[in-house]
């Protein structure tokens, strides 16, 4: 049996982690489960799931069947063919994701992959991902949540979904030769340009979301201008029509040195490693993003000193996110109890079914077939209909971090009838008190508990426990 008394086991799984069925195989050494867990993420969970070469092949094949769509078969329509086109793809991508999280054994590991995915958001929600979004978790993300800040930020920036998403397959400099060549055509021929020119978007979601900040700009520590030489810098860099890896375009780079943040950046291809590489060790980058790793963890208003801890660590190691996630888990601060965080949909889905599994559950055996599957085989489902459409984050921000957007009465109801639904499936075949008392520990509490063994039935003891403030706090 795990040990009631342990409040740091409690805090280990949940805020730390995603939720574990049962706490005795943490209370020995919190701290250093969570620090063995350290490393790349885990590869996703799911059968021939693409990388990005396959996911890149697999927008290619949708190009060439929408170009074959122009001219449909007598009695179809052009829209037609390409219904559903990846639907499938996507679904898989999306249940791997969840099914990855909640049946991994390094759950720390996959909650920083979680908040990096979502640091650097790419959505579905924009047509011109589509397929792309997996494979970014995949190979942009997973192998670099404990490596170099500059590692991630280049393999996210250059990430085909990324240029993709924020436009930059479609900017050209104003000097470069594919507009030359435009504008000649124009002239000649009678046509308009088929380049829009310079387009901003990824300098700008780059500087104010995954490096300096938007507090950054409003202290002017960068300004307009250098957005506008940073976009001219991020020129060139393209994903090609045959579906190949991201590429470096020269016709579309705009020529010349370029000058961001004061320094000056020679033409070509280089230049964005170098700029990257500057950005990665700029102050202010520290600052922002271990606030925002502080704010995800611990609370939406993170102690000052957890912050200057995390800040000194990135600063120490050069930007090395494996110790700044070491100096997480060394912060007294970040045990501090109670629970701050409210778990958003999907890592109440997640915990959910981390609590309900089979693994390390007597209650969930093989001799119970399908309990904790039938949860979980509806789980991206679930997710959705709480408010957080997995892979469809509404904005490049990404989903919110803060409690109070996903505290609305219509919010809270929606997880009410999840936590029912999921009581009357499987309340009367599992113990809610064992697992109240096996998976949350000190965190329930003395009322928490009398108030689930006080339930009518099974199905009203488990759905208390899923709506517990224990359970939904982290």
């Amino acid at each position: 049996m795990p040990n009631p008394n342990d409040l740091n086991a409690a805090i280990a799984a949940h805020r730390f982690g995603l939720g574990e069925a049962r706490l005795d195989g943490i209370a020995s050494d919190p701290q250093g489960w969570l620090l063995a867990q350290l490393g790349p993420a885990d590869i996703a969970v799911g059968d021939a799931l693409p990388n990005t070469a396959a996911a890149l092949a697999l927008v290619a094949a949708e190009r060439r069947q929408r170009q074959a769509a122009k001219n449909p078969p007598p009695g179809s329509s052009a829209e037609q063919p390409l219904a559903g086109f990846y639907r499938e793809a996507i679904a898989a991508d999306q249940r791997s994701r969840l099914a990855t999280a909640a049946a991994s054994r390094r759950p720390f590991a996959e909650r920083l992959q979680l908040f990096w995915s979502n640091h650097f958001t790419v959505s579905q929600a924009k047509g011109a991902t589509r397929g792309l979004v997996g494979a970014f978790e995949r190979d942009a993300v997973r192998p670099n949540i404990a490596g170099p800040f500059e590692a991630l930020l280049f393999a996210a920036v250059t990430h085909p979904a990324m240029l993709r998403y924020l436009d930059n397959v479609q900017s050209a400099g104003p000097d470069s030769t594919v507009v030359a060549h435009a504008a000649r055509r124009a002239q000649t021929m009678g046509e308009g340009p088929r380049v829009s020119g310079l387009n901003e978007n990824l300098a700008r979601e780059v500087l104010e979301l995954h490096t300096l900040g938007a507090v950054s700009a409003r202290s002017g520590v960068y300004t307009q201008a250098d957005v506008t030489a940073f976009a001219a810098v991020l020129t060139g860099w393209r994903v090609p029509s045959d579906g190949d890896a991201t590429a470096f375009d020269p016709a579309w780079h705009e020529p010349g040195p370029k000058t961001v943040l004061g320094k000056r950046y020679a033409e070509g291809p280089q230049a964005l490693r170098d700029l990257l590489h500057d950005l990665a060790r700029h102050p202010a980058t520290a600052g922002f993003v271990c606030t925002k790793l502080a704010r995800h963890v611990v609370a939406d208003e993170p102690p000052p000193a957890l912050v200057e801890r995390l800040v000194q660590a990135w600063q120490r190691s050069d930007g090395q996110l494996g110790e700044v996630a070491r100096a997480l888990v060394a912060s007294p601060e970040a045990w501090a109890a109670p629970p701050a965080k409210l778990k958003t949909p999907e890592e109440f889905v997640v915990s959910a079914l981390r609590l309900l599994g089979p693994e390390g559950h007597d209650g969930l055996g093989a001799d119970a077939p399908g309990r904790g599957q039938a949860a979980r085989a509806n789980g991206v489902a679930a997710v959705t209909a709480l408010g957080q459409h997995p892979h469809y984050a509404p904005s490049p921000a990404g989903w919110s971090d803060r409690a109070a957007d996903w505290l609305g009465p219509d919010a809270v109801w929606k997880r009410i009838e999840w936590s029912t639904r999921v009581a009357e499936r499987l309340g009367s075949t599992v113990d809610a008190r064992l697992l109240a008392t096996r998976g949350l520990g000190p965190l329930l509490g003395d009322d928490g508990l009398r108030q689930i063994e006080r339930a009518a039935d099974g199905p009203q003891a488990l759905a208390l426990l899923l709506m517990s403030p224990a359970f939904q706090r982290r």
